[in-house]
């Protein structure tokens, strides 16, 4: 067994525990407060410079942040969760995630990784059969959950992390690695390229756990059909009234956004491309006999390309509006998010094959992956090619019983010895040529 393969072997027990942990504890984007406070003090111990707050992202930059009394409250639980006032401080206001750095001192290329640390609001299971409950690390959180496998996520990027600490004095260049807040709902990965993390980036890797039902071992080397996205937030706001008693006083908002969520299935399909309109959620109303003086939508479009979606959303746009006028309500919209069109490099394709023969944990290597989805880890890419550099976001088989943003969602925890030995060997791939290295 060569010392890499010890070395991941070893790491087990570490991944297992950081998965279940960061599980157990989820946060929604911009308030993942305890997350970035373990990731840090991780790092910090493996050597890393970190960066917090409005040092690791451009705080302008950052979409669809929740409101002040939201993020006080999390705050609050955040620091009856043990995390220091002096980490906190610097975090406050949804600054969370992180950047950290560590430089060899040696001549050699920038390599950059992203992982993504954000939950979703989803009530997870306590199905006895969910493997999470059954082991007794479900989340502890109300309504909130890691339903993606960005717990996962998190875990491979301390694992990298303990690698390049590892393996410092036999790498060369220096080394970025993007603890992302907010990717649910392409909110946090504009604000940390904003900032200037990936600036003379050589080499950027990240990606993703799961998202079809396979089998642990396999990866996908790159990834396409990136779908573009906006997320929007509209309110439509009325007068109240008696139902019974002067129905003709009020303006009923309830109306305006059941219209809406009805006409927004109606955007013609578009020629050039795959399409996608949903209406996720819509909150209206305080009783029977009153005429709702308030609605409230959710709502995302997504296109094959950046221009195809921007078609969804004018159209959107013309709906939302339209419908509001229609009842005679005001309309008010909000975009909260948005993700862009990438393309990986193909030669990651050719890289990975090349260091699959030498692991025992990489048992199959396609060339990509169909996403046909999200991701905001897309402005990155796309920063890193624009300056010259080299871009993939690979996929890592797991199993899955049940499918991404579902109540019993959960994967293999091998995958994580998988993830890290993939970026390990491209690591040293990239770094520097000598086979003896990577064996």
């Amino acid at each position: 067994m060569t010392p890499l393969e010890q070395f991941i072997k070893a790491l087990k027990p570490t991944l297992t525990t950081f998965r279940r942990t960061f599980h157990q504890n989820p946060e929604l984007g911009f308030t993942e407060y305890v997350t970035t406070y373990l990731i840090g003090k991780e790092l910090v111990d493996l050597g890393f410079k970190v960066h917090l707050g409005q040092d690791a992202l451009e705080s302008e930059v950052r979409m669809g942040v929740p409101v002040e009394d939201y993020l006080s409250l999390q705050e609050e639980r955040a620091l009856k969760e043990g995390v220091e006032k002096s980490w906190l401080n610097q975090m406050k206001g949804g600054h969370t995630g992180l950047a950290a750095t560590l430089d060899t001192g040696k001549p050699g290329p920038h390599m950059a990784f992203r992982f993504d640390i954000d939950a979703l609001p989803i009530n997870e299971s306590q199905n006895p059969e969910h493997f999470p409950t059954s082991e007794k690390f479900n989340s502890r959180n109300q309504d909130v959950m890691h339903a993606c496998g960005h717990d996962g996520h998190a875990t491979i990027g301390i694992g990298v992390a303990s690698f390049l600490s590892a393996y410092k004095e036999e790498l060369e260049g220096r080394f970025t690695i993007l603890f992302q807040p907010a990717e649910e709902g392409g909110r946090g990965s504009k604000a940390m390229v904003e900032k200037g993390w990936l600036k003379d980036v050589d080499y950027f890797a990240s990606g993703h756990i799961g998202i079809r039902d396979t089998k642990v071992g396999r990866v996908y080397a790159t990834t396409h059909s990136f779908l573009a996205s906006s997320k929007i937030n509209v309110t439509y706001k009325g007068k109240s009234a008696h139902a019974g008693l002067e129905p003709e006083k009020g303006k009923n908002a309830l109306l305006a956004a059941a219209a809406a969520s009805l006409h927004l299935y109606t955007i013609p399909r578009h020629s050039d491309g795959a399409t996608r309109i949903n209406v996720g959620k819509l909150q209206a109303g305080t009783g029977r006999n009153i005429i709702a003086d308030e609605a409230h939508l959710e709502v995302e479009t997504r296109g094959e390309t950046t221009k195809i979606n921007q078609y969804m959303l004018k159209e959107a746009h013309r709906i939302l509006q339209a419908s509001g006028d229609l009842y005679g309500v005001e309309t008010e919209i909000n975009l909260v998010g948005e993700t862009v069109e990438a393309q990986c490099d193909e030669e990651w394709i050719r890289w990975l094959k090349e260091v699959k023969e030498e692991s025992p944990y990489l048992s199959e290597v396609l060339n990509d992956f169909p996403l046909k989805a999200s991701e905001d880890v897309t402005y990155m890419i796309n920063e890193v090619q624009r300056q010259g550099g080299s871009a993939t976001f690979m996929v890592f088989g797991t199993p899955l019983k049940n499918g991404h943003h579902h109540h019993e969602f959960d994967f293999e925890e091998n995958v994580l010895q998988v993830a890290v030995d993939a970026f390990a060997r491209l690591i040293f791939k990239r770094s520097q040529q000598t086979e003896e290295a990577i064996n």
